[in-house]
């Protein structure tokens, strides 16, 4: 029996499962998922001395390679995608910033046509409904009280893509909308919030099952008033996104959330803006304008972080090489906890037979030498041998 055209076996890697590593594993792909075996003459890929991932899984990400999710043309988006892949991310979830109300529901409906064409898995809406006391990058003049009305008007305009909305809970409405999208299905995460421990614990009981970039954005961890941080990390219904870019975190912050909530309940995100992949300049994140500098983003008023310029291959590599965390416990927060959460992991987040053939070569220094997609490779790697 000849083997199909479209069949390709990666052999001699470490591969990363669900189930742990396997030393001189296989990956066998059969046009654009992993099959279970492989058809007798298939062409072999010799990956020895390289890591096998699964394709990494962005939940929350504003744009990068110059183009922002939020302003852009559908072109610049796409550009943005593209960029994001080339870094090992071939699943991704477009971030909006605050903006006028019409203005993010005409942005729904045009992200929304890429979710469609698979281009993109699904739309974040980060703000308007966020705390004025803790905007960060958010134009305070067109902040709102999460109003459920509202909150199901950007639903309808995502045409059931939406994916996710950051909320600051404890404002007037935010239990309202926080009961609302749990019962759509659609991820209701606690960020940019001045929300007492209490008020924490009220929204995850109402449904919240996020905390958006936790330790940004919100009072930090006190003694006498623990705040939202201490409720995040002790409740096991909550994933807490963490950005591991070496400049939202310290390491000891970063050590903290995996060791008290566990790698199966953090997602690393980048937050990225359109610097990413990029490099330094001037930017608009929304309406503010933003200089990158030394591949920091900050506002040129006030001075706030505006959001990464990480991609997801160096969050990985720093949480391997210089943090110390176990690989599989890596793969788990950046490929499968995303994936579980934005309810694809039927599909991706794991290589196993019959999910989409997306996976990350990384080399003995966990660095991306290869990235494919729906079996396609984004960067083919430079293989020890075929046959």
């Amino acid at each position: 029996m000849a083997g199909r055209a479209d069949s390709t076996v990666l052999a001699g890697a470490r591969v990363v499962l669900p189930t742990g590593t396997v030393e001189n594993g296989r990956v066998i792909v059969e046009g654009t998922r992993i099959a279970g075996s492989s058809a007798q003459g298939a062409p072999t890929v010799d990956l020895s001395g390289h890591w096998i991932v699964p394709g990494f899984v962005d939940m929350h990400n504003h744009g990068g390679g110059g183009a922002s999710f939020t302003s852009g043309t559908v072109d610049e988006v796409l550009t943005g995608v593209r960029t994001h892949r080339e870094h090992g991310t071939t699943t991704l979830v477009a971030s909006t910033v605050t903006g006028e109300m019409d203005f993010l529901a005409e942005r729904a409906g045009i992200l929304s046509e890429l979710v469609e064409q698979g281009d993109l898995a699904g739309i974040h809406f980060e703000g308007p409904f966020i705390s004025p006391c803790r905007k960060g990058a958010h134009s305070e003049g067109l902040l709102r009280h999460p109003d459920p009305a509202e909150v199901r008007k950007l639903m309808d305009a995502a045409r059931g893509t939406a994916k996710m909305f950051t909320l600051a809970t404890e404002l007037p409405g935010g239990i309202d909308s926080v009961r609302l999208l749990a019962e759509h299905g659609v991820i209701a995460a606690i960020g940019h919030t001045d929300a007492t421990y209490e008020q924490t614990v009220e929204a995850i009981d109402a449904g919240a099952t996020v905390a958006t970039h936790l330790y940004n954005a919100m009072p930090g961890l006190g003694h006498r008033a623990p705040g939202p941080i201490a409720a995040l990390l002790e409740d096991e219904r909550i994933t807490v996104e963490l950005i591991n870019d070496g400049t939202h975190l310290h390491p000891a912050a970063l050590e903290l959330a995996y060791h008290h909530a566990g790698a199966h309940r953090v997602a690393l995100i980048t937050d990225a803006m359109d610097a990413a992949g990029f490099g330094d300049g001037q930017y608009q994140l929304g309406p503010l304008a933003v200089e990158v500098k030394d591949g920091v983003a900050r506002l040129v008023e006030g001075g706030s972080i505006a959001g990464s310029t990480l991609t997801l291959d160096t969050a990985f590599h720093r949480a391997v090489t210089i943090d110390r965390i176990p690989v599989g416990d890596v793969v788990q927060s950046i490929s499968a906890n995303p994936a579980r959460l934005l309810g694809v992991y039927d599909r991706v987040g794991s290589l196993e037979p019959g999910k989409d053939a997306d996976l990350v070569v990384l080399n003995e220094d966990f660095r991306v030498e290869g990235v494919m997609r729906k079996g396609e490779w984004i960067i083919q790697p430079q293989a020890v041998r075929s046959a």
